[in-house]
């Protein structure tokens, strides 16, 4: 999982399993710290299981980047509009 998330420049994981996380797994996704976002902290490595997903007990945590304010730069507003021409034929 770790190594997954940092091989791909990822800033969060998540791992989505079946079964219930094993020790081993819960200790390896604590071990990769947390995302720091504009927002807040949150895990970097999560480990979600599909019944938890499904019955809405449990979801992915992540700042929502959605509304975009954040990653893209707004549009210059066009100032005058150009003229145009009529096509011949018409």
């Amino acid at each position: 999982m770790k190594n997954t998330v940092e091989r791909e420049k990822a800033e969060i994981g998540l791992f989505v399993t079946l079964a219930e996380p094993t020790q081993p797994m819960i200790t390896e996704a604590a071990s990769a710290g947390f995302y720091e976002s504009p927002k807040g902290q949150f895990p970097k490595i999560q480990i979600l299981t599909i019944q938890d997903l499904l019955s809405g007990k449990s979801k992915p945590q992540y700042f929502d980047m959605s509304g975009g304010s954040l990653n893209f730069k707004k549009a210059k507003t066009e100032e005058k509009r150009a003229d145009q021409n009529k096509l011949e034929g018409f």
